[in-house]
């Protein structure tokens, strides 16, 4: 077996661990506003956002495949084992350091920034495709699209939830403490959906580097084929059970106090805001969306009771993790093409 075909196993075992970290992570943030706010315990919280990840995977498109393969130009196929094995192991060591420390950062900047550092790595700033000259005829591709939707899709979180929340308390001026309970069963849909998306979103990215590895592996496939979904789907699953609980206390404790009107707002608009962005075929990271809802309902209730400080630590993450990730899969890459010689 010679090292294409090693360094491509390789690189689709991990690809589906990196998957199985990403359930894991995000299922923290998913299901923190449910938990926080009393609507489950934890394990029916989780239990839900695993039944809802696998089908939301199992049933999303390939627009978001399509474009996080843009990324990378210039990378021979004979390379593309090395370029993934190393983005994907950058990735992965990212999402295990911010797990330990609890930081709810994104698998999705973790991975695009190991795909950064692996196109520098091969071939330098052009070993990227930036997107900049489409940009110029009002064309989003490559790593300007995916950081375009980044962007947009956390202010679409923090803003949409900042007015549906200042919405929800005009219309429930007069409610009285029962609310809650129809509230907190309202969330059973609502982060049912939210997962759904998340599923739909996030197993792309894993799908479109197994296609890629397959395609250098000599498959003639230029599909997404379903074993590739189904694994991708259950590995999200298998991580979501798991659950990030130190990101599930940070995102649902130490950010704001979190009611059930404050779980349902922000929920409800992560959900639509994911699911725009799917469509759009534009990989965004369901973590920071959730982060800037709950951040958007604090701020529209008292912003005195946000938590800035912590807000503060969760941005300087956002804008560590594609610079690190890079750097990560810049040296992967370097030693793996020292030690094989492609």
């Amino acid at each position: 077996m010679d090292a294409i075909w090693l360094l491509g196993l390789a690189g689709i075992l991990l690809s589906l661990f990196f998957a199985f970290t990403n359930g894991y992570n995000d299922a923290g943030a998913d299901v923190a506003t449910m938990v926080s706010s009393g609507a489950a315990s934890v394990k029916g919280a989780l239990l839900t956002a695993a039944t809802c990840n696998f089908a939301g995977a199992m049933l999303g498109g390939t627009a978001v495949v399509l474009t996080l393969q843009g990324v990378l130009t210039q990378v021979a196929l004979s390379s593309i084992g090395i370029a993934i094995f190393s983005a994907v192991a950058a990735a992965n060591v990212w999402n295990l350091v911010t797990w330990y420390y609890g930081i709810p950062s994104s698998s999705t900047h973790a991975l695009i920034g190991g795909l950064v550092g692996v196109g520098m790595a091969f071939h330098g700033l052009s070993g990227v495709n930036w997107g900049w000259d489409e940009l110029m005829s009002g064309q989003l591709t490559g790593v300007t699209k995916v950081l375009s939707f980044l962007l947009a899709s956390v202010m679409l979180g923090f803003g949409g939830s900042f007015i549906l929340m200042k919405a929800a308390r005009v219309l429930l001026r007069k409610a009285t403490v029962n609310v809650n309970r129809p509230m907190k069963r309202g969330q059973w849909f609502t982060t049912g959906l939210q997962t759904f998306a998340h599923g739909a979103n996030d197993a792309q990215k894993q799908m479109a580097l197994i296609a890629l590895l397959l395609m250098a592996m000599g498959s003639p496939a230029d599909t997404v084929p379903l074993w590739v979904r189904v694994a991708c789907a259950a590995a999200i699953a298998l991580g979501t059970l798991g659950g990030g609980y130190r990101i599930m206390r940070t995102v649902g404790r130490k950010i704001f106090k979190i009611r059930p009107v404050h779980a349902l707002v922000a929920q409800g608009n992560s959900s639509l805001t994911v699911i725009f962005s799917t469509i759009m075929g534009a990989p965004v990271s369901s973590t920071q969306v959730v982060t800037a809802g709950v951040m958007g309902v604090g701020t529209a209730e008292n912003m005195k009771m946000v938590h800035w400080r912590v807000g503060k630590d969760l941005v300087v993450s956002w804008f560590m993790t594609i610079p690190a990730a890079a750097l990560l899969g810049w040296l992967m890459t370097v030693l793996l093409r020292a030690l094989t010689g492609v």
